[in-house]
């Protein structure tokens, strides 16, 4: 199982995941995103493209690091790891 931390922002787009408690089962990466993705319907397609790349403004971190395949999503994802996944934001 891995705890997963969303940057708030996120939760406006997504107000059923905000305060839920987010454990999810997760071997990779994307099976994180995919589990989210059960939970909040479009949650997938909001943070990867359509060919399942993570997007160029999301960040994905296993415990502290940086995942390294944001094409396949295939880093690992320990039992009990904490899972963060952020979106940046820009404009003026």
């Amino acid at each position: 199982m891995a705890r997963v931390e969303l940057t708030r922002h996120l939760f406006e787009f997504f107000p059923t995941l905000a305060g839920r408690d987010l454990v999810v089962e997760a071997e990779t990466a994307r099976d994180v995103v995919l589990a989210l993705e059960r939970l909040a319907p479009g949650f997938a397609f909001y943070v990867c493209d359509e060919r399942g790349v993570l997007r160029q403004h999301v960040n994905l971190f296993i415990e502290r690091e940086r995942i390294r395949d944001r094409a396949t999503l295939t880093d690992p994802v320990p039992a009990g790891a904490r899972v963060s996944i952020l979106q940046a934001l820009s404009g003026g």
